[in-house]
């Protein structure tokens, strides 16, 4: 929550009329944070710890205004079971989908479902780094008319 709410305040500053929305993501598997691989090498190791475990994202969303006065954030929780993975099977996924600059090295939204044997969510929007459910909510708070 708090990088979401700093790059939406940073971008807010330079525009204050505007309405900004920050978001950031993490990944923790149990006492070790998951940050975007970077690379093949990095991404196949996370993989590869996260095979048949469990995995907590943790996605803080702000909505920003200055001249209208609104400063709302959010922080959305979502668990991931990953099934078995073969070292096979993750070297393909990796080749395919380069996910290298994901938190926990995969794209839910392409091939990465099929990583899994469960996700838990109050929004699962929020796994892809946005949760909409609750960013439309803010939004209309905002004045928004949505739809």
């Amino acid at each position: 929550m708090r990088l979401s709410l700093a790059k939406a305040r940073a971008i807010a500053e330079k525009h204050p009329s505007a309405i900004v929305i920050g978001s950031d993501q993490v990944c923790a598997a149990g006492q070790r944070v998951l940050d975007k691989p970077g690379d093949e090498a990095t991404c196949r190791n996370q993989l590869t710890a996260l095979s048949g475990h469990t995995a907590n994202f943790y996605t803080g969303c702000a909505v920003v205004g200055i001249e209208a006065g609104i400063s709302l954030e959010h922080l959305d929780i979502t668990t991931v079971t990953f099934r078995r993975l073969t070292e096979t099977e993750i070297h393909r996924y990796v080749a395919r989908e380069k996910p290298f600059d994901c938190a926990g090295g995969f794209k839910v939204e392409a091939l990465g479902i099929t990583l899994f044997e469960s996700i838990e969510s109050q929004d699962p929007t929020a796994l892809i780094g946005l949760p909409l459910i609750w960013l439309s909510s803010a939004l209309r708070q905002a004045g928004y008319l949505l739809p």
